[in-house]
């Protein structure tokens, strides 16, 4: 209602309008509070709820033991330690700076270090300050809990390899988790998570990984546990028994020093791994925690690329070892007669080129056995030029060579075995006849790595079965049957004993063992004139082999020694292989 004044000639509203009107105001901010309650009472009440829940439940991850990594006999080569790591979680810090100043002097290191680990891990609300804390250091965290609620100690399973170095190669290590790995994981790898990477862990990943459980708490404002709502179990890792004699392997180490290379010792019967050893090797126990980038660097800067796995991660041309297949196919394609003698004065003109024999006085008139025996290069070049590439290359694949094992370790090189089809392919030209001779020696563009050529021994020791090698217990792969003519393989193996017993490989000689092998040199760079390999810069000194098997009888332990440029397969090669077979044999006839 309003009222007109004459005199003004204004309306003027009376006091009922002015409280209809906020009366009405005030009714309406009402209706829209109350709207407002309503719409996150009701409407977005479950959403509130989760969120309330949220802030006093915490989900705790438990890590499940990883499995324990044994030798043939049980002993432990892998296993899990406590390990202890710092906390600090963003989401109850009030000063970053008063807290990274507190922890600096606790953890013995520089506040600028602290800040940057901070700012290497993003914006993640945990962040892992430090690793491997000892006790005293946990105890004082673990005093100031309510003045630095942001920091937790938090209990992990830190891998321990026992022996270091001495199994890096066989073992591997762990790594954080890649896109390649989630993917390889199908939901059971997560982000962040430790999984294999090399070796043994990568190969049993799934068996060691188990599975990890679960802790949900109650926790107050200032992130405190105040009780345990519910815990789902771990299930640890499952235990993997290997074929590997740790005895025997340690002692490898040992012979091989500081030598560059490779040793396998394998049961030819089935194929079980009892050594596997890389030289020079690394530390796995680096990789167990946090690799820092000077650490990385500092590893791979080291010579000789300790990380390379050369049993079976690096191929050379086998040298003379490979006469052992120009033997074979020869005699199965009856293009060599074994009573056929061939003379070898040092030297001999095929092909328009003076082709050199290892021994510069020659051996004057050798067959079959004799040439094996001392390792006659003229008597191969003949040879090989009279059975042709295609029937050797077609033996060497037969026999393992020029494809992987399937031991199951990644990293494995194929290795090569050529002929006229793969010049044509990967060259682009044809074959010639000259270099069938290079081949005939175990040279020219013939590889293999150290583990093909055991597996090559081991059909030779068992009678034509080229086994699959592997290093789990238990694990026995189906050995692939060759027809190879029995008195065909006695002839070459009754030349190998020779070769141990009075020829190029006596220094493999063992009393009481009867010890059957061939030694192989294997020049790096072509050489016109008879030169000490020992003269030579190391990167271009000959590669030494030696491939054995014993006992000749009944044989139960090949063993192949590759130094990469090593010098003298039976000056250099064949004597570790001598004081491996001194120590197998001790220890059998020990437990016997």
């Amino acid at each position: 209602m309003t009222i007109y004044d004459q005199p003004t000639g204004v309306y003027l509203e009376t006091m009922a309008t002015r409280l209809y009107r906020l009366a009405a105001f005030v009714l309406l901010l009402m209706v829209g509070i109350g709207s407002g309650y309503w719409y996150l009472q009701v409407v977005q009440a479950n959403h509130y709820q989760s969120l309330a829940a949220k802030n006093r439940l915490r989900q705790v991850a438990i890590q499940a033991p990883r499995g324990i990594i044994e030798d043939r006999y049980g002993r432990i080569l892998v296993e899990n330690v406590p390990s202890y790591g710092l906390i600090l979680d963003r989401s109850v810090v009030n000063d970053i700076d008063g807290s990274l100043a507190f922890a600096a002097p606790v953890l013995n290191v520089g506040l600028a270090q602290l800040q940057a680990t901070l700012r290497s891990q993003g914006r993640s609300r945990r962040v892992l300050l430090a690793e491997d804390l000892d006790l005293s250091q946990v105890a004082r965290f673990e005093a100031v809990v309510l003045e630095h609620p942001e920091f937790q100690i938090e209990v992990e399973q830190r891998r321990l390899y026992r022996h270091g170095e001495q199994t890096a190669h066989l073992l591997g290590y762990l790594g954080e988790a890649s896109e390649e790995d989630l993917v390889r994981g199908a939901g059971r790898i997560q982000g962040g998570d430790l999984v294999g990477k090399e070796g043994v862990e990568l190969a049993m990943d799934g068996e060691l990984r188990g599975r990890d459980g679960e802790r949900e708490l109650v926790v107050d404002s200032r992130n405190r546990v105040r009780d345990e709502i519910r815990r789902d179990p771990t299930r640890p890792g499952k235990t993997v028994r290997l074929t590997v004699d740790l005895d025997l392997q340690q002692e490898i180490v040992e012979l091989m020093g500081d030598s560059v290379g490779a040793v396998v010792a394998m049961d030819p019967r089935s194929g079980a791994v009892r050594a596997l050893v890389s030289a020079p090797s690394f530390d796995p126990n680096l990789f167990a925690g946090r690799l820092e980038e000077e650490a990385w660097q500092a590893i791979i800067g080291r010579p000789h690329n300790v990380l390379q796995n050369r049993t079976l991660g690096a191929t050379y041309p086998p040298g003379s070892v490979f006469k052992i297949v120009v033997a074979l196919a020869g005699l199965e394609e009856n293009t060599m007669d074994p009573s056929d003698k061939v003379y070898c004065g040092g030297s001999k003109r095929i092909y328009d080129r003076n082709q050199r024999c290892w021994k510069p006085s020659g051996h004057g008139w050798v067959n079959l056995h004799e040439a094996i025996t001392h390792s006659c290069d003229i008597y191969f070049y003949v040879k090989g030029q009279e059975i042709g590439i295609q029937p050797i290359a077609d033996y060497a694949r037969k026999l393992g060579l020029g494809r992987a094992t399937g031991i199951g370790v990644r990293g494995e090189k194929a290795g090569l075995v050529p002929d006229p089809q793969w010049s044509r392919e990967a060259r682009g030209v044809r074959w010639y006849a000259g270099e069938t001779i290079s081949v005939a020696i175990g040279q020219g563009p013939l590889l293999v790595s150290p583990l093909q050529t055991a597996v090559l021994l081991s059909a030779v020791a068992n009678g034509g079965s080229v086994v699959v090698p592997h290093v789990i217990l238990g694990q026995e792969p189906v050995a692939e049957r060759q027809q190879i003519i029995p008195a065909d393989l006695e002839r070459v193996r009754l030349a190998l004993l020779n070769v141990v017993e009075d020829g190029s490989g006596i220094a493999a000689a063992v009393n009481g063992v009867k010890i059957a092998g061939k030694t192989g040199t294997s020049q790096v760079i072509e050489q016109r004139t008879w030169t000490d390999s020992a003269d030579l810069p190391f990167k271009h000194r000959d590669h030494a082999w030696f491939a054995s098997y014993a006992p000749y009888e009944q044989p139960e332990l090949v063993v192949v020694v590759f130094l990469e440029h090593g010098g003298s397969g039976g000056g250099n090669a064949a004597p570790i292989a001598r004081r491996i077979y001194e120590k197998y044999f001790r220890e059998r006839r020990r437990d016997s």
